[in-house]
């Protein structure tokens, strides 16, 4: 095992598929040259060159079509938002094909590429760039949708996603690329989707959530055992495929549920992962799922009124203590 930060994580995992399989490549703005906006692609340019480290025009959505195009020409890109706001740009191609072609072809024309980028919200970046917004891609059928917490998750699930046939929406947390955690060593470790992480063992209730909601729901829980209350904590890791599963098993154990999650509340994955819970394990469950989730505004600028939009771990815990009652 070594310890090496979120974002080295990524790269690692990239420059282990690139060495590997001479089919993957790199596109988007600025990954070559500048290295990426959070210089998560350093080095890969001098690594692997100009044609396999491409640098874009400023157009997400000719990213989105150069990498969709490559895919279903039997490339493995990797194609780099430098934030998933940005993204939105792009939506008819990602929509209405990449995530389509293979259904639209009757199954004859696969397309394995990897879009990925920073996600989430925070650190002043206002409401049009700090959001989250995986429950749109969430919705549509084509994608799998991953978005990991730790390093080591961060490798595997990216490693997965690059061998993928799929179109994959890989997420990444602006605010968790410089965490730091231990990584495998092995060039060929990969999570598989659709397996979800207890983070922690606990009786009393189960907080469920992904990416720097985990950090949440961990920091609640630490700040609840100190009070007798103990919470186990699953991290989804992908939300296509949804590991529901090991969700249910462990409301089983603890019949009382949080969902935790950073995007608006309304018509979001909280709202889904909650149904799913009630359709899997409602005779379990002693009271009504409890949601915690940012505040359905577009994200203020000024540091005081994103704080107040985001939620924290002060929130999950009194989301359990409501549960609990």
């Amino acid at each position: 095992m070594a310890t090496m930060r979120y974002l080295q994580a990524v790269r690692l995992a990239m420059t282990e598929e690139m060495e590997r399989d001479p089919n993957v490549f790199l596109c988007g703005e600025e990954v070559g040259q500048y290295q990426g906006t959070y210089r998560v692609t350093e080095g890969l340019l001098q690594k692997f060159g100009a044609q396999r480290v491409v640098d874009t025009p400023i157009s997400e959505i000719g990213i989105a079509g150069l990498a969709t195009g490559a895919a279903m020409a039997g490339l493995r890109p990797v194609a780099e938002f430098m934030t998933w706001s940005f993204a939105l740009e792009a939506m008819d191609q990602l929509v209405n094909h990449a995530a389509k072609i293979t259904y639209m072809s009757g199954g004859r024309i696969h397309c394995p590429v990897v879009f990925r980028g920073p996600a989430g919200v925070g650190t002043q970046l206002s409401a049009q760039h700090s959001q989250s917004l995986e429950s749109w891609y969430a919705h549509t059928p084509g994608f799998k949708v991953v978005l990991p917490y730790t390093p080591s998750d961060a490798r595997g699930l990216l490693k997965s996603a690059i061998r993928d046939d799929s179109p994959v929406i890989f997420m990444e947390h602006a605010g968790l690329y410089g965490t730091s955690g231990e990584v495998e060593d092995d060039p060929n470790f990969t999570i598989p989707f659709g397996q979800a992480a207890i983070r922690r063992a606990g009786k009393h209730c189960t907080l469920v959530s992904y990416s720097r909601g985990v950090q949440l729901c961990m920091r609640a829980a630490d700040r609840l055992a100190e009070e007798g209350v103990e919470c186990e904590v699953i991290d989804l890791r992908t939300l296509v495929p949804l590991d529901i599963d090991t969700v249910a098993a462990s409301v089983s154990r603890t019949h009382h549920a949080v969902v935790v999650q950073e995007e608006w509340k309304n018509v979001s994955m909280g709202s889904e992962i909650a149904a799913r819970i009630y359709e899997n394990a409602f005779d379990e469950l002693d009271a009504p799922v409890e949601r915690v989730a940012g505040a359905d505004v577009p994200m203020p600028y000024a540091k005081n009124l994103e704080r107040a939009a985001i939620p924290t771990d002060i929130d999950v815990a009194a989301a359990v203590k409501r549960t609990l009652a």
